[in-house]
């Protein structure tokens, strides 16, 4: 049977093409919506950009007809615009106010009652990003869901970049030897390319080695580079010898991490860019960037040059510098990157139409960034350049995002099997005692 799906404003401003998921059935976009679209198309953001594809889609969709009437779509669904439905009548006595929510509420309560009356009456599905809609729908005895067509990966299934296998002690001691097995040998799941392999003796509890899948999948081998400090930084433990390993090969242009606050992945990549950049003369320049998108409340415009205005947004990454160059002195490491030229910390607002050839480029917070802006950054890489992608998807502070569907977990995913990337999932937090606890606990 088919269903008439009613979608919120959200929906389309996450995802402007969401029009197109719901395969056969009929999608209704109440009017209130087309308002509340309207609005939000002059932000220069993101959700700017989506309010004006979607301005743009429908006024495409009128060459097909009326849009009031229905109009059909190429994947053998319907749409229209609702115009009518906006009597509070069955709302009246639950939700008194009259809000745009309560509005798009109204439309699907309505149109509800009207199938119900039917003989063959289809189903009225009200489709929703906002919880509080949905606990209202279900207040009302409407259907609701939320958005999943827009995730990447379901649930907690996100690639972490290593595999656990349990092997014979002959074939831990070959690798030690030999310093390469074949994937074949140690069990029958998918390889992907740099994927790391943790192999434990299935007898001896201590015995264990860390290699790395090759390009072609069919071979694991020993890391290239041993545990030796790097600017000072160690790695304390295997994850962040994962992550050192990616950070340092040549081979590998893109490179993803994951992990909650504290696990090192800052830390380590500036590392491993400034040895690469600064000692090894391998890139002309170290770009380190980041999203401004804040916690909690905005503090608003902030006075002074670019520079000024974005030294409270960077804090995180100069303080990761300090203790790297460990400054002591206010404004010293100012100086140091003065005389260096060679660093450059900017925020990604600036990043669209350049071209950045040569350069080792670490984007922070990458978790805050939606698939159309991430793409946009990688794009950006010119030839010679090696990207590191890290974040938090635990710790997201855009509205319209969340774990499974930012622009991070969909650079992971999309890149898993290709043979120029690699990904690690950081767990153990190495900051302190008390932000491991918090980072579990809360």
């Amino acid at each position: 049977m088919s269903k008439i799906y009613v979608l919120d404003t959200n929906v389309l401003l996450q995802d402007p093409l969401s029009i197109f998921s719901f395969e056969d059935n009929e999608v209704v976009i109440p009017a209130v919506v087309l308002e509340e679209v309207d609005s939000k198309k002059r932000n220069m953001d993101e959700i700017g950009r989506n309010a004006r594809q979607v301005s743009k889609m429908i006024d495409k969709l009128r060459e097909n007809g009326r849009l009031h009437e229905k109009v059909q779509l190429d994947n053998g669904g319907s749409f229209r615009i609702e115009l009518n439905h906006r009597s509070f009548h069955q709302l009246q006595e639950i939700f008194i106010e009259k809000t745009n929510d309560n509005r798009i509420l109204a439309v699907a309560k309505n149109l509800s009652l009207e199938e119900e009356t039917k003989e063959n009456g289809r189903p009225v599905i009200l489709v929703s990003k906002d919880v509080l809609v949905r606990v209202k729908a279900d207040a009302l005895g409407l259907q609701s869901e939320d958005f999943l067509s827009d995730r990447v990966v379901e649930f907690d299934h996100i690639y972490t970049g290593y595999l656990e296998v349990y092997v014979q002690s002959e074939l831990l001691n070959r690798f030690y030897e030999k310093g390469e097995i074949f994937t074949s040998e140690l069990a029958n799941h998918p390889f992907y390319p740099y994927q790391f392999v943790i192999m434990k003796d299935a007898l001896v509890s201590s015995g264990s080695a860390v290699g790395m899948v090759d390009p072609s999948c069919k071979k694991v081998k020993k890391l290239v580079f041993n545990n030796d400090p790097i600017w000072g930084i160690k790695p304390r433990n295997v994850q962040q010898i994962m992550g050192l390993e990616l950070l340092l090969r040549e081979d590998i242009p893109l490179v993803t991490l994951m992990g909650k606050a504290g696990t090192g992945k800052t830390l380590l990549a500036l590392a491993a860019g400034l040895l690469q950049t600064e000692d090894l003369g391998m890139y002309k320049k170290l770009l380190v960037a980041r999203p401004i998108v804040p916690v909690g409340k905005d503090i608003g415009f902030l006075p002074g040059e670019k520079e000024e205005k974005l030294r409270p947004w960077m804090q995180p990454i100069f303080d990761n510098l300090e203790y790297l160059f460990n400054t002591k002195k206010p404004g010293e490491l100012d100086a140091i990157l003065a005389g260096m030229g060679s660093i450059e910390v900017e925020a990604l607002t600036y990043i669209r139409g350049r071209s950045i050839p040569e350069q080792f480029i670490i984007i922070d917070e990458a978790q805050n960034l939606t698939k159309h802006e991430v793409k946009t950054i990688l794009t950006r890489v010119g030839e010679r350049s090696k990207i590191v992608l890290m974040g938090d998807p635990a710790q997201i502070d855009h509205p319209y995002l969340d774990e499974y569907n930012n622009g991070l977990t969909y650079v992971v995913e999309s890149f898993k099997d290709q043979k120029i990337s690699g990904h690690v999932r950081f767990v153990k937090g190495e900051r302190s005692g008390l932000a491991q606890l918090a980072a579990d606990l809360l």
